[in-house]
């Protein structure tokens, strides 16, 4: 195939020998295979400000750290200086993230790298060696849903104890390979601590898997683990292995306004991810 223009640094320096196809293009990047060596890998390319759809980048872009007070202000002032480095933040975010879910044990794409704005990861595969199906790609039985979702809840956790929500974490950022469950797409990824949408971001988080898992298993959809997990979190009581059961009393006297307007745009996302699944699919077909 012809080789992108986001990829032919790579080439020319000999990180990737050569591209041997598309696998997937979304909002905010397109995914290629990749031949390194023996090796066949996963090349992320993000798209620039310009190209993406994404419409609430603002909102998870709160709280990140830059290397340099300049670089702070700068971002303040929206400037253009700001902005590039706005914009290399938001591309460095998934690698940051990725290595520091793998030291803490979450189950992610090891990364090989970051390469003029460019991604090298490892390409999950199911039990065939083929890129591993999506979460919602699955017919699963309510025993292997259970499974799966006290395992994701687990993975939530542990991210949450290392000072991250995932932000975007729905059946679409999940695959299944050989051993399990793989969590992917981690560029928006956010600070527990530092943003002020976090709470909500993890509620939908864990309700979008809820409500995946809950199509196979719907006892599952009566559980607030979302909940339960922030309020022990707040309360400095939450570690990697504790033990929750899914049960959690609201206060009446609390509305969630921030968490019903990301639901919102949630739904218009959604809609997006459904049209983009049928535009690739007919070109696949093509």
């Amino acid at each position: 195939m012809k080789i992108p223009k986001g990829l032919e640094p790579l080439i020319t320096e000999g990180v990737i020998d050569s591209v041997i196809r598309s696998l997937r293009s979304g909002k905010e990047a397109s995914i290629y295979l990749v031949q390194c060596g023996e090796d066949i890998r996963c090349a992320k390319v993000y798209k620039d400000l310009g190209q993406r759809s994404f419409q609430r980048r603002e909102q998870y872009q709160e709280g990140r750290r830059v290397r340099s007070s300049r670089q702070a202000r700068a971002m303040g002032q929206r400037s253009r200086f700001g902005k590039k480095t706005q914009e290399a933040a938001w591309k460095t975010a998934e690698v940051d993230a990725l290595n520091l879910l793998d030291r803490v044990g979450v189950r992610v794409p090891k990364s090989h790298g970051f390469f003029n704005g460019v991604l090298l990861m490892e390409l999950i595969t199911d039990e065939q060696g083929y890129p591993a199906p999506g979460l919602g790609e699955v017919d699963l039985s309510p025993a292997k849903a259970r499974e799966y979702h006290q395992f994701l809840i687990g993975q939530i956790v542990t991210m949450l104890c290392a000072g991250l929500v995932h932000g975007d974490l729905s059946e679409y950022n999940v695959l299944v390979d050989a051993h399990g469950l793989v969590i992917i797409d981690l560029p928006q990824v956010v600070s527990a601590t530092g943003n002020n949408n976090a709470r909500a971001m993890l509620l939908r988080d864990v309700n979008n898997i809820t409500a995946t898992l809950g199509r196979f298993e719907p006892a599952l959809l009566a559980t607030r683990f979302g909940e339960e997990m922030w309020a022990k979190f707040e309360l400095g009581e939450l570690q990697p292995h504790s033990e929750l059961t899914g049960e959690f009393i609201d206060d009446e006297g609390s509305a969630d306004v921030e968490g019903t307007l990301l639901d919102i745009e949630d739904a218009r996302d959604e809609a997006i991810r459904r049209q983009e699944g049928r535009e690739f699919a007919d070109q696949t077909e093509l």
